[in-house]
């Protein structure tokens, strides 16, 4: 096994499982209070990874820097489109309001499920049986693809793929929390959503794998996976996290909201600084 395999495996592991753990600890232990910032903190981060190091790293390959934004845009529109036919055939499966359905799908795609926002979030009926195998299959098929994102980066640059897996830690973190409310209330104990949770992160790890040898096969694409990695970031963020942020808060509420977004910024500015020095 290449040392660059091992540390894709560590690091999609980590970013796959980590992600559910703190979660776990977000939703129903004593960092419950903080979802919110956590929101913050992600679209931060998520942004910064996009715009300051994967589009950079990509315009600077041979590629068309035309095609290369061509491959962006197209990029946020297919997962808007993806999104939203998760959101047509959850409200379809389980035959909820439109409102009522939005929710819950956005929770096992993307997920921007917080913690104050859980008890009015999850107050309609959730799905029972199936419903919440449903919710770990396209768990798992989205970890997948992280996996494939992170081995792109870490492919490209080992500081990219740094990058990319403390990213994608941070927008799974909230999208693990919709999924463990849902299996909460689709029936099972606290333990077993976030053993089965789990089970779905760590198929970031498979991604990971199938992602370095389809990239090793593909290089020349690398620059348009990288782009591709971005787009699903920016996506996140900008569709999924900072519309949750966008409420009426109070001045004190909000210069707390921008803090941690510049500290997601700022996170990503310390690891890149960090992972250069150490290059």
């Amino acid at each position: 096994m290449s040392a660059t395999l091992a540390v894709i495996l560590l690091s999609t592991l980590v970013a796959g499982i980590g992600s559910v753990w703190l979660a776990a600890l977000l939703s129903f232990g004593v960092l419950a209070r903080h979802g919110p910032n956590l929101l913050s903190l992600a679209a931060g981060a998520l942004l910064a990874t996009a715009f300051m190091h994967l589009v950079p790293e990509a315009v600077n390959s041979e590629a068309s820097a035309h095609d290369l934004f061509a491959v962006l845009l197209g990029g946020i529109v297919f997962f808007f489109l993806l999104d939203k036919a998760e959101l047509w055939h959850h409200g379809h499966e389980h035959h909820h309001a439109p409102v009522a359905a939005a929710t819950p799908a956005h929770d096992h795609h993307h997920g921007p499920g917080h913690a104050h926002d859980h008890d009015h979030d999850h107050a309609h009926p959730a799905p029972r049986g199936a419903g919440g195998w449903a919710v770990l299959a396209g768990d798992s098929v989205h970890c997948f693809g992280d996996g494939v994102l992170i081995a792109s980066a870490f492919v490209a640059d080992w500081r990219l793929g740094l990058l990319a897996a403390l990213s994608v830690m941070a927008h799974e973190v909230p999208h693990h929390m919709g999924d463990l409310v849902v299996l909460r209330q689709a029936g099972g104990s606290r333990r077993a959503a976030i053993v089965k949770v789990s089970l779905a992160g760590a198929v970031t790890a498979l991604g990971g794998a199938a992602g370095y040898a389809l990239v090793a096969l593909l290089r020349d694409w690398l620059p348009f996976f990288l782009v591709l990695a971005s787009s699903s970031f920016v996506y996140v963020a900008l569709a999924d996290l900072i519309p949750q942020l966008q409420r009426r808060l109070t001045v004190p509420q909000t210069v707390a909201q921008v803090t941690w977004l510049l500290a997601g910024i700022g996170l990503v500015t310390v690891v890149s600084a960090w992972a250069h020095a150490h290059h």
